[in-house]
């Protein structure tokens, strides 16, 4: 660990101006072996205002920033370090309009960041929930408002594009290996909840859910497959049971209904990647886990036109 501090003021002390900033995004980035972002290519020349790749094919002048999830921002570093703190620390969130008035900048400006903060997130599930012996819980959530709660030019809007469909929920599968790893997915209208939990959940695994028909197919791919009838008033049969997934939906719930209030469902994924990195990460230090986000923005990228772009 190279950073130093437990909060905010001190975290300001700590990255005291933009030269600290980037000497502390070089080494977390490259950690002394820096490479040209482009070729991949080793020992740069250094110039002026940064880089000059060496190999004879490429040539091309970058800094630190190039390939990163920082490239040609205009919001200093130090702010950036500032919202990575707040946005992972923070137990539900931080929403735009508060970091914009924390760290002074934009609304639009501070939507976007968090977006970009968020793209760091989306690919913590490098290999499929569980394994031999292992007990994964899943269950379904639904996220959104009723259209019958809606203004009358909102409803009529929604029901045109959802073809008199009565609700604009998103539905969330949510999976757990019991005290370790959660993963969010979102599941698209076109989607099977069979495909999905087949791909997610290791077949060695021992696969926990409700009562639900959809899951009586689906738990036979699995080396055992647990069930509580929720119907019938059962929650917790010895090992049986589904708590453990239902806890984090409360979790996901409160940041949306107590910080974010509403999603689209076009970002939902990036807001389910947020909170579930999130608990994946409780256990560590806001330092710690400050460190761990910042090395996850090489390599990536978000512009705004992506992001507002259709889904």
């Amino acid at each position: 660990m190279f950073a130093q501090f437990k909060t905010l003021p001190q975290l300001f002390d700590y990255f005291k101006d933009e030269q600290t900033c980037m000497a502390y995004w070089i080494e977390v980035r490259w950690e002394g072996n820096i490479t040209c972002p482009r070729c991949g290519h080793g020992n740069p020349y250094t110039t002026s205002r940064g880089y000059r790749c060496t190999n004879i094919e490429c040539q091309k002048k970058f800094s630190a920033l190039v390939g990163s999830i920082f490239e040609n921002t205009k919001i200093p570093l130090r702010t950036w370090f500032a919202a990575i703190y707040m946005c992972t620390g923070h137990k539900k969130g931080v929403s735009s309009l508060h970091l914009s008035r924390e760290l002074g900048i934009h609304a639009k400006s501070a939507w976007f960041l968090l977006h970009r903060i968020r793209e760091a997130f989306g690919d913590e599930l490098l290999e499929p929930l569980g394994g031999e012996g292992v007990v994964v819980e899943t269950d379904e959530t639904y996220i959104g408002g009723k259209v019958k709660n809606m203004s009358n030019a909102k409803r009529k809007e929604i029901k045109d594009k959802l073809r008199g469909v009565n609700d604009n929920k998103t539905t969330i599968m949510g999976y757990i290996e019991r005290s370790n790893r959660l993963h969010y997915q979102v599941l698209r209208k076109e989607e099977s909840i069979h495909l999905q939990v087949t791909t997610i959940v290791n077949p060695l695994s021992v696969l926990m859910t409700d009562s639900a028909t959809t899951y009586t197919n689906i738990g036979k791919e699995f080396a055992h497959h647990g069930i509580v009838d929720h119907s019938k008033k059962e929650y917790v049969r010895d090992v049986y049971h589904t708590n453990t997934i239902e806890g984090s939906f409360s979790h996901l719930d409160r940041m949306v209904i107590g910080i974010y209030h509403y999603v689209s469902p076009k970002h939902m994924q990036a807001y389910c990647n947020e909170q579930a990195y999130r608990y994946n990460t409780r256990k560590i230090s806001n330092v710690d886990r400050f460190e761990d986000t910042v090395r996850k923005f090489g390599g990536k990228r978000l512009t705004y036109n992506q992001l507002v772009a259709d889904a």
